[in-house]
């Protein structure tokens, strides 16, 4: 269940909050969902570069909506 949640930002966090947002096609809130939930794991695991946190959710996405194959070890095609 979602509550909502007033929190005040300083104008130029917020100004670059909705131009990512809307380069990402999100709204502000869901970008602001985002950023909160890459920082939660990137506390949970100091030793794993941001990028690679996020390359891994994207591929969980990925997987979720059917786009990814089966990795078949040891063959060569």
């Amino acid at each position: 269940m979602s509550k909502v949640l007033t929190i005040r930002l300083p104008e130029d966090i917020e100004s670059k909050i909705r131009i990512k947002a809307r380069l990402k096609h999100r709204s502000v809130s869901e970008q602001i969902k985002k950023y909160i939930y890459e920082a939660m794991i990137s506390e949970e695991n100091p030793d794993l570069p941001l990028r690679f946190i996020r390359e891994t959710l994207e591929a969980k996405a990925e997987i979720e909506a059917g786009l990814g194959t089966e990795y078949e070890f040891g063959t060569i095609k």
